[in-house]
């Protein structure tokens, strides 16, 4: 009953390593930078341009666009829009351009073909 074998943790005998020095992860990793540090920098800029309106330009923020609508309630409410409009776009790029790559590196990783004892071994057992 105790001396039962354990398996061994699949991630612990994996050269992760050597899994990042590939050329498929360090495209993944590129294609995932140029897509989120640009939109990243873009929604902060964004949002801060908001902030600032929203502090110095009072009187623009109050302009009535409709009864009590005003261009501050719109601007602060497209903060909102453009949040889930980057995720949806976030989710097909990902969709698209990253997870195929990652599904291969992690049945690469499944299938034991970067184990630690021999390193990349590509196509099965020695």
């Amino acid at each position: 009953m105790g001396n039962e074998a354990q398996p061994q943790d699949a991630a612990a005998s994996v050269d992760f390593q050597e899994v990042q020095r590939t050329e498929r992860f360090t495209t993944l990793r590129k294609r995932h930078r140029s897509f989120v540090f640009p939109m990243a920098a873009a929604f902060l800029l964004w949002y801060f341009a908001y902030v600032l309106l929203a502090d110095y330009a009072v009187g623009f923020m109050s302009i009535k666009v409709w009864g009590n609508i005003n261009v501050g309630l719109i601007l602060g409410l497209l903060q909102f829009v453009t949040t889930f409009g980057i995720t949806a776009w976030y989710v097909s790029y990902s969709n698209r351009k990253l997870d195929p790559i990652a599904a291969e590196i992690r049945n690469e990783i499944e299938g034991h073909e970067f184990d630690k004892s021999s390193t990349n071994i590509r196509g099965g057992a020695q």
